[in-house]
């Protein structure tokens, strides 16, 4: 009679729980965070069901197509799924174009050097007055340096000095040139970039000729000495 009693307690509670759970399955899922989705997207339903992606709204569209855009402030994000546009020929960090002057290595590397050095001599002797005019000169004071009685030192001091004076002759012609090869019209930087360039020939053959008189000077003094 107990068990009958109870059995009939307990059917009306399991018909509400039954009518419960029927109710929260027929409510659409809700997401606890549902107040900050992007766009007004809705939830697909109950989980172990798949949600659709978020659209894409059409200013995060226009800002990825549009290189300006993302410059003005843009996310990376966006602007990541573009290609970069290649470099252009002004740009400083573009690759420098090749230079098939630059392809020869080893010993036909120096064999080459080597022809270009004796044509740059030719053109010198051929073309500048003043480099023929100094390599005469040198061509007096190299023997004289190798047969005057000084010390290794001094020699090669001395030596060095005329030396000098042929390469900062050399790089004078050579900024010369460059210079007439962008234009020949009078303008105050290319005067100013060739009376540099006289300059530097001046301070060396300033050198050569101190290098000399502190050097020689002596020893020429006391050989008129002794001859008188």
């Amino acid at each position: 009679m107990q068990t009958r009693q109870s059995n009939a307690l307990r059917a009306p509670q399991d018909s509400l729980r039954d009518a419960r759970t029927s109710a929260q399955d027929a409510q659409p899922f809700s997401d606890p965070f549902d107040d900050v989705h992007e766009d007004g997207a809705t939830h697909a339903g109950y989980a172990g069901q798949s949600r659709p992606a978020p659209a894409k709204s059409s200013a995060m569209s226009s800002t990825t197509r549009d290189p300006a855009r993302v410059a003005e402030g843009a996310s990376p994000a966006d602007a990541s799924s573009e290609p970069p546009e290649p470099l252009g020929p002004d740009d400083p960090l573009a690759p420098l174009p090749f230079n098939p002057y630059k392809g020869n290595r080893g010993i036909t590397r120096a064999w080459h050097a080597m022809k270009n050095s004796f044509a740059g001599f030719r053109v010198a002797i051929r073309e500048e007055s003043a480099f023929r005019q100094e390599l005469t000169l040198a061509a007096i004071l190299v023997p004289c340096g190798v047969l005057v009685p000084v010390d290794a030192v001094s020699r090669v001091l001395l030596l060095g000095s005329v030396f000098l004076v042929l390469i900062v002759e050399l790089l004078n012609s050579s900024v010369e040139a460059a210079i007439d090869r962008i234009s020949l019209e009078r303008h105050e930087l290319s005067r100013r970039a060739k009376d540099l360039g006289s300059a530097a020939v001046m301070v060396a053959l300033f050198i050569c000729v101190m290098t000399w008189g502190l050097l020689v000077g002596p020893i020429v003094v006391r050989w008129v000495r002794a001859m008188f």
